[in-house]
């Protein structure tokens, strides 16, 4: 199958590149497909947890078998290839935010976290020391330089049912100079199509579909295991502070749930927020769920330099959740002072949607879309309240 053609826009002049090598498919069919268009390739996958990093016991380490497949596919490119041990680093940045923020009452985001602090700044510290100029990875989401803007600019994918341009907002003008995505213009299945034909070991590997490091998808059971600590029984309360039932632990919830609850109240409800100092999670109706406004901190620019005044864009506030209609409004750095330091980039945004959206939760990714290009990424930030 020919596919080159349809992926120009994805594919720099050829250089020397470091491929992030999972032992997906969708990796290693881009190793492969820059090989084929002349790049140099040298692959590489990052050993990020193992059972005694993370505390488990009695599960088979998935990451040993990616390792393999990873290894096999660049074997049969004829290419370079290392496994690279991060795990004291993954651990540090990732794991421990990521149990740091279930505690403090967030839902967090460990992808994000992992390409911002592992994948992305890690490796292309890699490719420097391997004397690469570029990096490639198997996402699927397209990257090029927009004159008009003198910006690189972020995209979706073509695949927009694959699409996870969300998950990479937080990506500098430095690294997405550097960076190659071949699958950008492609499909899933065009891809598993491509590895099938060229013998690929990892051709129909199933999708993870959870967290890395929580394969089971149980992450309370993780975080006991992790930290030997247990997280106590607490109350449910309704919205008038009313005890209605007993919770198996706050960090077990997160806003607009409903499965699991064990509450019998006649009618349906869900998780509204949760008070972890009292160890309480407020229960009632969908309805209340909806807001229009949220604050979110640690923003990052793409498609703009900064944001100094009102801005009309797409945002979502969840991934996968459908853009809607909203403005931003810059706020102050600090919040305690009122001011921002002269000539810092703005970092805290206020969110105002066109109308209200339901189950919008701290600790998410809130990402922006330019309101004319809908494809283009304008920047993103984490969310850290919700309200109105």
């Amino acid at each position: 199958m020919d596919i080159k053609n349809k992926n120009d826009r994805n594919m720099p002049s050829p250089r020397t590149v470091l491929v992030a090598m999972s032992g997906g498919v969708d990796s290693s069919a881009a190793a492969c497909l820059l090989q084929e268009a002349g790049w140099e390739c040298k692959g590489v996958t990052m050993r990020l947890f193992s059972n005694e990093v993370i505390g488990m016991s009695g599960k088979t380490c998935c990451s040993l078998r990616d390792v393999a497949d990873a290894e096999a596919v660049a074997h049969k490119l004829d290419i370079p290839f290392q496994a690279v041990d991060y795990q004291a680093e993954f651990r540090k940045e990732v794991i421990e935010k990521f149990i740091r923020v279930y505690e403090e009452g967030g839902t967090p985001n460990p992808c994000i976290d992992c390409n911002r602090t592992m994948k992305f700044s890690k490796l292309l510290e890699l490719a420097d020391a391997e004397g690469c100029t570029h990096l490639a990875t198997g996402h699927y989401a397209q990257v090029s330089f927009d004159e008009q803007r003198g910006r690189w600019i972020l995209r979706k994918a073509t695949d927009t049912s694959k699409d996870q341009s969300y998950v990479l907002y937080m990506l500098t003008q430095e690294q997405l100079s550097r960076l190659v995505l071949p699958l950008g213009g492609l499909t899933k299945p065009e891809i598993r199509e491509y590895a099938a034909a060229r013998g690929f070991v990892n051709a129909h590997k199933q999708e993870s579909q959870d967290i890395c490091f929580v394969p089971d998808g149980d992450y309370a059971h993780f975080m006991e295991e992790y930290t030997g600590c247990e997280y106590p029984e607490g109350d449910f309360l309704d919205m008038s502070g009313n005890v209605v039932g007993k919770h198996k632990g706050a960090i077990r919830y997160t806003t607009g749930q409903r499965k699991g609850l064990g509450l019998a109240m006649g009618t349906p409800v869900y998780v509204q927020g949760k008070d972890m100092q009292a160890n309480t999670v407020t229960v009632g109706p969908e309805a209340t769920l909806f807001h229009r406004e949220l604050t979110a901190e640690d923003a990052n620019w793409i498609a703009i330099p900064d944001l100094t005044a009102p801005l009309r864009v797409l945002a979502m506030p969840r991934y996968r959740k459908k853009a809607a209609p909203a403005t931003l409004y810059p706020l102050p750095a600090d919040p305690a002072c009122g001011v921002s330091p002269a000539g810092s980039p703005c970092t805290r945004v206020r969110v105002v949607f066109d109308e209200p959206q339901r189950a919008m939760t701290p600790g998410q990714a809130i990402v922006f879309y330019d309101m004319d290009e809908e494809d283009v990424v304008v920047g993103g930030a984490t969310i850290i309240s919700v309200g109105e």
